[in-house]
C-alpha cells in the first residue's frame, strides 16, 4: 500500500510542476500590452523551477537510499563508504539544479 501512495504523491506533484510552470510560461500572453513581455520573470521562473524541482526530487532520492543504506548497513557495517557513495550521487542531483539556476541568470 506504501507503493501506492507514493506513486500518486509523485504522480499529483509531476502533475502541480507541470501546472504551475504552463500558468508562469504563458501568463504574458493572456493580457494585451504595448511592448514586448519582460524576459527576466522568465528566467526567474526557470531559475527557481531548476533549483526547486531538483532540491524535491533529490530529496525524494534521498529518503529512499537512506533507507536502504541504514539497512545495508545495519547487516554488514563494511558498506557503510558504499552507502555514502550512493548519497552523494543523489545529492549531485540538487548540486546540477543550483549550477543550472545560475546558468539561467547569468544569462
Amino acid at each position: 500500500m506504501k507503493g501506492v501512495n507514493r506513486e500518486k504523491i509523485s504522480v499529483i506533484l509531476l502533475a502541480i510542476a507541470i501546472t504551475s510552470s504552463i500558468l508562469f510560461l504563458y501568463n504574458n500572453w493572456a493580457y494585451a500590452q504595448a511592448s514586448a513581455p519582460d524576459a527576466s520573470s522568465s528566467k526567474l521562473t526557470g531559475a527557481g523551477m531548476a533549483s526547486g524541482l531538483a532540491a524535491a526530487g533529490s530529496g525524494i532520492g534521498l529518503g529512499f537510499v537512506g533507507a536502504a543504506g541504514l539497512a545495508a548497513i545495519s547487516d554488514n557495517p563494511k558498506m557503510q563508504s558504499r552507502v555514502f557513495i550512493f548519497v552523494g550521487m543523489v545529492e549531485s542531483i540538487a548540486i546540477y539544479g543550483i549550477v543550472m539556476m545560475f546558468i539561467i541568470l547569468g544569462q
